[in-house]
């Protein structure tokens, strides 16, 4: 598997760039605002999270480069 990996939620208000199995950059949409976080892995949970992003589990949907930068450009 090649990191970035590009995902977004399906309702389009978080976008992620997973950069390893460990770290992951999240860009929310709330309202006008756009936040940003970026994410090391270091409790069972927040793996758990990545790996269901990468498998596109439950309301996760791929997403690319641009689609990622757009918002982070916002």
């Amino acid at each position: 598997m090649s990191f970035p990996i590009y995902r977004k939620l399906s309702n389009g208000k978080s976008f992620y760039q997973i950069e390893s199995d460990k770290v992951f950059t999240e860009v929310q949409l709330l309202g006008t605002k756009v936040f940003k976080h970026r994410i090391e892995a270091k409790k069972y949970p927040e793996f758990l999270r990545i790996q269901d992003m990468i498998e596109l589990k439950f309301d996760f949907v791929t997403s690319d480069e641009t689609e990622f930068y757009s918002m982070v450009n916002r």
